[in-house]
């Protein structure tokens, strides 16, 4: 398996001018733990992590740097005063991140996000934002990879599938995570209703070249994303 057999596509991206307090409620909304910052053309900027926000928070209940400490270089410096007190996309992302290519496999997917220390990765194609693979999105593709692959036909039921929900539906599918191996589904992520889990499962049932639907997927928590 590659990284478009498990990436979720139609990725939640903001801009370098979308205000803090702006994407900490889009994170909340749709119970993501990162944004991607994208230019124009969808070229990969940056990230804004959980993380990177917290930075903020933590700011503010930091007491004044003593006089003295500053005089041996404890003062902190610039970047970090960015990243702390910024109030756009652009001023606290992580700049210049690691992205891959849709045909990366997996274990060397797994092996990149261990060895930099991350959570997920952006994915391209021609320089352009495609998709994201996650932790979460990893262990699901292994646990399928399991079973005999079906190649270029599960990607094309795979994308049957998103396309199908996504229009058709009225289903957020950047909540949703389908993995595909020799026509068997197994659906992940979060829906807002039973109505809506059932759905998506009809949804798969109905593209050519599913043999089977493994229905794994939850309730958007209350209080998010307005339920």
């Amino acid at each position: 398996m590659q990284a478009a057999d498990v990436m979720t596509p139609n990725v939640i991206t903001v801009t370098p001018d979308r205000e803090v307090s702006e994407i900490a409620n889009l994170l909340l909304e749709h119970g993501i733990s990162a944004v991607p910052v994208v230019d124009a053309d969808d070229h990969v900027l940056g990230i804004v992590s959980e993380g990177d926000l917290m930075r903020r928070v933590e700011s503010d209940s930091d007491e004044e740097t003593s006089w003295w400490l500053k005089l041996f270089g404890g003062g902190g410096n610039a970047q970090d005063y960015v990243k702390s007190h910024g109030r756009t996309a652009g001023e606290v992302m992580t700049s210049q991140p690691l992205t891959i290519t849709e045909d990366e496999p997996l274990h060397r997917i797994a092996s990149l996000l261990e060895k930099r220390r991350i959570k997920r990765v952006p994915v391209v194609r021609d320089g352009k934002l495609v998709g994201i693979v996650s932790r979460a999105n990893l262990l699901r593709g292994f646990s399928a990879s399991r079973q005999p692959a079906g190649g270029d036909d599960d990607r094309a039921i795979r994308d049957a599938i998103i396309k199908e929900v996504d229009h058709n539906t009225g289903v957020m599918v950047d909540r949703l995570n389908v993995i595909v191996s020799d026509g068997k589904v197994q659906l992940w992520g979060l829906v807002e209703s039973k109505e809506q889990r059932w759905a998506v499962q009809v949804a798969a049932e109905n593209i050519a070249g599913v043999k089977e639907v493994e229905n794994n997927l939850g309730f958007v928590p209350r209080g998010m994303g307005g339920v």
